[in-house]
């Protein structure tokens, strides 16, 4: 049974900082290309990292880059460091695990920016 577990949201005060874990079990994720994503309430999700597989290529959209780094931390551990949060950063975040017809969903972890 493959499942990936997101945790690390909460509460956080504009300008702070969360760290997202994302652990996977059945699985290495070694060979996925990892993303986060995000979706805040009434809207869609959206892409907000992205780790390629097996380079390691990051990439972000211009709502996060140089705020948001994804990393691996080894074979079943993707984490998503958030710095300088902003309102709009708010929603649930899923970390999500896909190639070649393989496509896996966490159950994602809420974060919450606000004064």
């Amino acid at each position: 049974q493959v499942q990936l577990v997101e945790s690390g949201g909460g509460l956080v005060q504009p300008g702070g900082s969360l760290l997202l874990s994302c652990v996977a079990t059945g699985v290495s994720l070694s060979s996925f290309p990892m993303r986060w994503y995000r979706q805040a309430p009434g809207k869609e999700r959206e892409y907000v990292a992205i780790s390629s597989a097996p380079s390691g290529v990051t990439n972000y959209p211009d709502s996060v880059r140089g705020r948001f780094t994804i990393a691996r931390v080894n074979e079943t551990m993707v984490t998503l460091q958030m710095n300088d949060l902003k309102p709009e950063d708010t929603g649930v975040y899923f970390c999500n695990a896909r190639k070649r017809g393989f496509e896996y969903w966490g159950q994602g972890t809420q974060v919450t920016v606000s004064s």
